[in-house]
């Protein structure tokens, strides 16, 4: 049989909410960290000086430090990243804020409650049926209900004796087979081993020879993580089914074309086709910046149609400045609304996501008469940033320097010579201290102002390599939830 493919457009990631609510539990701290929002400048942080955090109530400013992606801090690094690869940590980041498990490593193999969680989550799930109680799953157990509607679907089954075996690993080929319920793709059934780029892939017994041609057929496993450990290991990780799913959402779920009645609710992803009509990008936007797009097609949102033209609605909620290699730019948005005149309809608060069809740089005129502003912009930024972190090393510095000079004279004349020897010693290790912060900061920032106006430079001139994570006026999304 013809082996069906489908390309993956390249894709940029935008998202809506916080690990809190894509768990969809309520908050239970007062200001979670994984609700605030963050942005980061690069610089004077490509020699890692020491950070300097301003925190309001709506944003954490983080100026200099090593920039670290925290936990629920997700986004994407630049236009090559796919939609999948943050979906993926989003749904993982919900798996374990669920479990409650502070030690979560996305590298172990996945359970079978684990693998219903990110079936129902990442699909969007509705139960159908009745549902069937197992002896083992307890009412108050992290994932009865994903198991409930997993089950009920049929889209996984129990044990005979009425177990369903949570917490036990499932197996590489039984994901095979279960992802393999939800599609429909031609694929060559010669009863040969199954390949990935030509070569065997290990532990797959013959039973489901079939169903692992399918899901290789389907290009659901092309970008897979680890491709090593998809070869030879008998289990995948959280990661790798993670990857799966949000796959399987992207190709399968949005274009209705998963199969089963628990896909064809209210509840299943939805797509919007829509145009840009602002530029957001990890370089320029600032937290709470606006930006609207219109629909290229006719769509029905909370039973309300939307024609042709309608405006959506977004904001920016986290942004990671671009910098060298390890510090790429990324940008988080949030879709709030679409409206046509009078009629509005609300995106649901959960998981929304957007992948880029068409990518569209501004033209070289648009660019050449920006370059001036942003340029100047970005020099100034930089520069005042390593001006501010040489003020605040000084005043820490000189802080310390004072507190080490009390101790030398409260400890010697209470008769501790040699405590106050050492603590005079100390004060001019922290003099040497402040000064080699001061020149480290003073050459990152340097290097930086030399960097940034490179950058906008090569942006203007070859926007395509640029390191930044950027939509642009008339480029095309489908907004997915």
């Amino acid at each position: 049989m013809k082996r069906t493919t489908q390309a993956l457009s390249v894709t940029l990631a935008l998202f809506l909410t916080c690990a809190c609510t894509i768990a969809k539990e309520p908050c239970a701290c007062k200001k979670c960290k994984n609700c605030e929002k963050i942005e980061v400048y690069a610089h004077p942080s490509l020699m890692n000086a020491d950070a300097t955090d301003y925190q309001n109530a709506d944003s954490i400013y983080r100026i200099g430090g090593k920039v670290l992606k925290q936990k629920g801090r997700l986004g994407f690094t630049n236009k090559d990243n796919t939609y999948v690869n943050a979906f993926s940590k989003d749904l993982l980041n919900a798996m374990s804020v669920r479990k409650g498990d502070r030690d979560f490593n996305i590298k172990m193999p996945i359970s079978r409650a684990e693998l219903a969680f990110m079936l129902s989550q990442g699909l969007n799930m509705s139960q159908v049926n009745s549902p069937k109680g197992y002896t083992d799953v307890t009412a108050s157990y992290w994932a009865n209900d994903e198991i409930t509607k997993a089950t009920a679907a049929d889209v996984m089954i129990g044990y005979p004796d009425k177990s369903f075996k949570p917490d036990q690993a499932i197996t590489k080929a039984e994901v095979f087979a279960t992802v393999a319920k939800l599609i429909d793709v031609d694929y060559t059934n010669d009863g040969s081993a199954p390949k990935i780029n030509g070569q065997k892939i290990e532990n797959i017994p013959t039973w489901a020879y079939g169903c692992t041609k399918e899901v290789i057929a389907s290009g659901l496993i092309d970008n897979m993580p680890d491709p090593k450990a998809l070869q030879t290991a008998p289990y995948l990780s959280r990661h790798q089914v993670a990857t799966l799913v949000s796959e399987l959402r992207l190709k399968y779920g949005a274009n209705g074309k998963l199969i089963g009645d628990a896909f064809k609710g209210a509840g299943t992803p939805v797509a919007i086709k829509v145009k840009m009509l602002d530029r957001i990008d990890a370089k320029h936007s600032n937290i709470g910046d606006a930006f609207v797009a219109k629909t290229t097609e006719e769509v029905c949102v909370e039973g309300k149609t939307f024609p042709t033209g309608s405006k959506v609605y977004g904001k920016v909620v986290a942004v990671e400045r671009p910098g060298l290699g390890k510090f790429p730019g990324s940008i988080t948005v949030k879709f709030t609304e679409i409206k046509n005149g009078d009629c509005t309809a609300h995106f649901p608060k959960e998981l929304t996501s957007a992948t880029a069809d068409c990518l569209k740089n501004p033209n070289i005129f648009a660019r050449i008469l920006g370059l001036p502003f942003t340029a100047a912009a970005r020099t100034v930024g930089v520069a005042g940033r390593s001006v501010g972190q040489v003020v605040n090393i000084s005043a820490n510095g000189l802080e310390e320097y004072g507190d080490r000079l009390s101790d030398t004279f409260v400890e010697t004349f209470t008769g501790h010579l040699g405590r106050g020897a050492a603590s005079f010693g100390t004060s001019f290790v922290t003099i040497g201290k402040g000064v080699y912060g001061i020149v480290k900061t003073v050459i990152s920032g340097t290097f930086g102002v030399i960097y940034e106006i490179g950058d906008e430079l090569l942006y203007t001139i070859v926007p395509s390599v640029s390191n930044s994570a950027a939509l642009n006026p008339n480029e095309e999304l489908t907004v997915i939830f």
